[in-house]
């Protein structure tokens, strides 16, 4: 079978300074890119007056696809609206609690607006029917990293009291649901019900928050609708889904990264209605480069649909902070194939010369000259040529699952573990000790969570949780499954009101301990290691107590506790730690989940990626995460690295090289008996 990794980059011949378009394509071919992603962003451009459709440059470009044998996704234009638009209905803009935005910038429409709505499906129908049928044309991108940009039109409101009633049914329940008698907040009639953006209600609000996150699926999957009316069987269905995004230094978009659960999105509600999984994922590069972003991201993405995905966006060079040392963007490519990607596309093909992303440059500079980034391109290009068959398809049976949930990180926003401590923050430290111990996991949503296909679970933070969930969590635990729990887990139920009972709720007996006081550090330690952001005083019962605080007070507590509850062990760790305590759990909860670490323990930064290839054949990735060079010991009886083709018998050594990777393909008889 002849298949090919998507490889490619976003296009925009439109913001050219010079018609080059045969010049790009034949330089795209020669680094072996396969694959252009247009239109997305061009919706002024396809119709630069209401009705009036221009979509010569789209002909140009599918017309020199064929021409040199590539392939196109043909994005729908909605995330940014043409001025005519706006001009035609001012209420086309989004309407906040902030107010009213101001046409210019993207993303700030209203999804839900009945002439914004009216004139993208006019523009979606005539874009995709023009090109449905052409044959480069393989699949199709609905709109762009869509949020819902704070809608709280009068229009979104009184859909939000319609969902309200379809959920709770009467206004008692409604009452009752979010305790509404604090501070006179009850209402006796639906039509009583007030402007929700004065709202002070945490549960009430984080409902609107998930009602906002509703309509972003229902949104996309309304544009999903009118796709598959022109689309071919062969073609498919994606969106970029994107991550909360990390600033550092000085407040701007550059100064950034992907880094946790997005809060304006569900994935796996969202992702219902693509045929493939998509996603955008930006990480930090140079000496801060870890690859835990892109396996995070590729860990989050996969997981929606247990299957393969597309890197939509990926960074290629950019500003003062993205430019890569060298064999790092070869790291990055490969990265993303080792947690499962189908394929990848930069952001974008060249440096724009004008406007907002000016500096958010693309493979190509300003000059749109070859340069070290895309020689290196050509590189891995030339290499996925040869082994693409071998590469694409990586399935991932993973025994770990992280569990993340948006209303809890809706109900962090309102009350915060600490004004540094975020709920991506813990989700990301107990990720990321995972990451650098090279136990691999799936991150899944808690809605989609599907707890017989794991052998341990981990629940960062897991303030909001339903009593059908914990109860499913506790008969894990009984039936011989490890838990793994942080501070502030099992405290609320789903409508952010706090259980009434002992904490944690439900699981006092699984833990074998109980808690009913929280408070900061301090100056308590742990090994003499000083503690911060937060702490819980767990008072055990049944369970060992695995660590002590240190401190004149609060030393009579425990911080981390193990219990035995049925055939499995339920972990809770009540503090925010250095890694180096968790990761210490980690070691302990999977070997009583049976649970073992390949390649002689190996720590990052040499990071290990395993899966099994659509040939039957285990691969592991081994990257080399630092500008020094590696040495280790094959452990198995015989494999064959896929890219210098050198065979290793066990207890040979095999050197990695600053910024590389080998990818050892295992003998089947030779693999020892290991369980991911």
């Amino acid at each position: 079978m002849d298949e090919k990794i998507l490889f490619g980059a976003a296009y925009y011949p439109e913001y050219m300074p010079y018609d080059r378009i045969e010049k790009d394509f034949e330089m795209m071919k020669q680094v072996g890119m396969n694959t252009v992603r247009i239109a997305e962003s061009t919706w002024s451009t396809l119709e630069p007056r209401e009705g009036k459709f221009d979509f010569s440059f789209i002909d140009r470009v599918l017309a020199q696809a064929e021409k040199e044998k590539m392939q196109v996704i043909v994005g729908t234009p909605t995330y940014a609206v043409p001025s005519w638009l706006v001009k035609k209905d001012p209420q086309v803009m989004v309407t906040t609690k902030e107010g009213q935005a101001r046409y210019g910038h993207r993303q700030i429409m209203d999804i839900m607006n009945a002439t914004y709505r009216q004139c993208a499906e006019r523009v979606i129908r005539a874009l995709i029917c023009h090109v449905a049928d052409h044959p480069c044309v393989i699949g199709f991108q609905i709109d762009n990293e869509t949020k819902h940009y704070g809608t709280a039109s009068k229009q979104v409101q009184e859909l939000f009291v319609e969902y309200l009633k379809e959920r709770f049914g009467t206004v008692q329940a409604l009452n009752r649901a979010f305790v509404l008698n604090y501070w006179s907040n009850a209402i006796a009639d639906w039509e009583d019900f007030p402007d929700i953006r004065g709202c002070v209600n945490s549960g009430l609000a984080g409902e609107f928050s998930a009602f906002q996150r509703k309509l972003v699926a229902d949104y996309l999957s309304w544009q999903a609708g009118i796709v598959r009316e022109y689309m071919r069987q062969d073609q498919f269905i994606t969106h970029n889904l994107d991550f909360e995004w990390k600033k550092f230094g000085a407040d701007i978009a550059q100064d950034g990264y992907s880094y946790g659960v997005q809060p304006d999105v569900n994935h796996y509600e969202t992702a219902k209605c693509l045929t493939i999984a998509g996603t955008d994922i930006y990480h930090p590069t140079q000496d801060e480069l870890s690859g835990a972003e892109i396996a995070f991201g590729g860990d989050s993405i996969r997981s929606l649909k247990n299957s393969n995905y597309l890197v939509l966006e990926c960074q290629a060079q950019a500003f003062k902070y993205w430019t890569p040392y060298p064999g790092q963007l070869r790291l990055h490519a490969y990265s993303h194939l080792a947690s499962g990607a189908d394929g990848i596309l930069y952001w974008n093909w060249h440096s724009i010369h004008n406007g907002y992303e000016t500096y958010w440059k693309g493979l190509l500079s300003h000059d749109l000259n070859t340069n070290p980034a895309y020689e290196e391109a050509g590189r891995f290009g030339e290499e996925w040529k040869k082994l693409g068959n071998k590469l694409i398809h990586l399935k991932k049976e993973n025994k770990i699952a992280l569990l993340v949930d948006n209303r809890t990180l809706t109900a962090f926003q309102w009350f915060p573990i600490d004004k540094e401590l975020s709920y991506n923050d813990v989700v990301r430290w107990m990720y990321d000790s995972l990451y650098e111990m090279n136990l691999e996991c799936d991150v899944v949503d808690v809605q989609a969570i599907e707890l017989g296909k794991y052998k341990m679970i981990i629940t960062p933070a897991l303030y909001s949780a339903a009593e059908e969930l914990i109860l499913q969590l506790k008969a894990f635990v009984e039936h011989g499954g490890v838990l793994v729990s942080s501070f502030k887990s099992f405290v609320a139920d789903e409508h952010l009101s706090v259980y009434h009972d002992t904490q944690p709720h439900q699981l006092g007996d699984c833990f074998g301990m109980s808690y009913n006081q929280f408070t900061d550090p301090g100056k308590t330690a742990l090994r003499g290691k000083k503690l911060k952001y937060f702490m819980e005083l767990l008072k055990p019962d049944t369970a060992e107590a695995l660590e002590c605080y240190e401190h004149k007070y609060w030393g009579a507590y425990a911080a981390i506790t193990r219990n035995k509850y049925g055939d499995g062990s339920a972990y809770y760790v009540g503090c925010f730690t250095e890694k180096t305590f968790l990761k210490e759990i980690y070691e302990q909860a999977a070997k009583d989940a049976g649970i073992s670490r390949e390649i002689d323990k190996l720590q990052w930064p040499l990071t290990v990626r395993s899966g099994r290839n659509q040939e039957g054949s285990l691969l592991h990735y081994i990257f080399n995460y630092s500008e020094q060079e590696h040495t280790i010991t094959c452990p198995y009886k015989k494999a064959v690295d896929l890219l210098s083709e050198t065979e290793y018998q066990r207890g040979e050594k095999i050197q990695i090289q600053d910024w590389d990777l080998v990818i050892l393909e295992e003998a089947e008889e030779g693999r020892e008996n290991v369980d991911r």
